[in-house]
């Protein structure tokens, strides 16, 4: 491979090769292209981040009592700082930290990963036409099930969310992992492996700890100028661990500060399974025009102790983007998750958001959004007894 000549410019270049754009750019793009029309020349640092803050408006209720009272107010403003480091031909490093988020104020690494879309760093050409379909990806690093972590909030992150709060049951971890893709026209398949630990650490946590799987098939074509049409398929098995953070992931915190339990996961759903889980989505995605419609199919099944339990999680997004360059849009998100609790009760918990977006620059986004959820079927006496919110949040991001 010929030698290249290292510079400022090269170093603090902005183009990635086989990479997600921050910013209006990477809406609605999941896996990073496989194609790229960057060339490599030489090491680059490309330094991005985000910064996010809300206004919040709502209320609370429940049957019960001991709800925190609530007042109009800002939130903590959230930040995130993230390096991308192009490291030769096809070989990318990423890593993010939270600089500020509800859970830790302080600054922590989330995880990063090393993505290899290219052999050339062995012997150039090397392999060249397997690599033209294949892709691995490994690190401690935000494991690729179902698409909705694609479109959610990533504590700073919030470009790709079109409404302020993520899912009601959100699947989120980070775990130490490989993943390999294949790419063959407008279809890829994903296998990948962890061991399904969120917290790293060498000591015997006293019971056996075995990997965790994932797999991923996914249909994805752009079919008229018009007309893209998306639709993938995942699955995610952990047959004997310690504990399972599939649902419990998120350490950022969530948007609705405070409501109905108050922690750092408020207004979210976890199924708390600890020894066995397995969890299946379907992600339809199709984009006519200014209209664009997303759904969420899944269902989750597992164990904690001696109780075996399941839940499922609907939801539906119809969104129109329209104006010079779709900077607006307006639309609504269903949710509804429909649980067994490990104690036996069968719960509901739904959500309404409506809103809407306006895309200031590339780079900066303002939301508004009215949301309602309510909760059903829990135990009289808890907190989520005839529990419910609503109100308005104001939300202004910025990702570069």
């Amino acid at each position: 491979m010929a030698d290249v000549e290292m510079t400022w410019d090269n170093w603090l270049s902005r183009d990635m090769q086989y990479y997600r754009q921050p910013g209006k750019e990477g809406i609605n793009v999941f896996e990073a292209p496989k194609e790229t029309d960057v060339a490599f020349d030489g090491v680059k640092v490309r330094i991005g981040g985000a910064s996010t803050l809300q206004f919040q408006g709502l209320t609370q209720d429940n049957d019960s009592g001991g709800l925190k009272s609530l007042t109009n107010n800002f939130n903590l403003a959230t930040a995130n700082l993230d390096l991308d480091v192009a490291l030769a031909e096809g070989v990318r490093m990423h890593l993010r930290t939270y600089l500020s988020s509800q859970h830790h104020p302080e600054a922590w690494v989330k995880g990063g990963y090393l993505q290899v879309d290219s052999l050339d760093f062995v012997q150039e050409g090397f392999l060249a036409g397997l690599m033209e379909n294949v892709r691995i990806k490994v690190g401690h690093m935000e494991i690729n099930y179902g698409d909705n972590h694609f479109r959610r909030t990533d504590n700073a992150d919030s470009m790709y969310n079109p409404f302020v709060g993520n899912y009601i049951m959100d699947s989120f971890t980070t775990e130490v992992g490989a993943e390999v893709y294949y790419f063959c026209d407008d279809f890829f398949g994903m296998v990948g492996v962890s061991n399904g630990n969120l917290n790293q650490s060498s000591a015997d946590p006293g019971v056996a700890n075995e990997p965790s799987y994932v797999g991923k098939l996914g249909y994805d074509a752009q079919l008229t100028e018009d007309l893209r049409v998306r639709l993938t398929g995942s699955v995610y098995a952990s047959f004997n661990s310690a504990a399972q953070y599939l649902y419990d992931g998120d350490r950022s915190g969530s948007r609705y500060y405070n409501v109905m339990e108050g922690s750092f996961r408020s207004g979210r759903f976890a199924p708390g399974f600890d020894n066995e889980l397995v969890a299946i989505m379907v992600n339809p995605f199709v984009k006519y025009k200014g209209l664009e419609i997303y759904g969420v199919l899944e269902t989750v099944s597992g164990a904690k102790g001696d109780a075996d339990y399941s839940a499922n999680q609907y939801a539906a997004e119809v969104l129109y983007r329209f104006g010079e360059n779709e900077r607006f849009y307006i639309g609504g998100r269903y949710n509804l998750v429909d649980a067994e609790l490990a104690t036996g009760e069968d719960v509901e918990i739904d959500r309404i958001n409506l809103g809407g977006g306006w895309f200031i620059t590339d780079n900066v986004l303002a939301k508004i959004e009215y949301v309602t959820q309510s909760y059903d079927g829990f135990p009289e006496g808890s907190i989520y007894d005839g529990g419910e919110f609503n109100g308005i949040m104001l939300e202004g991001a910025i990702s570069f």
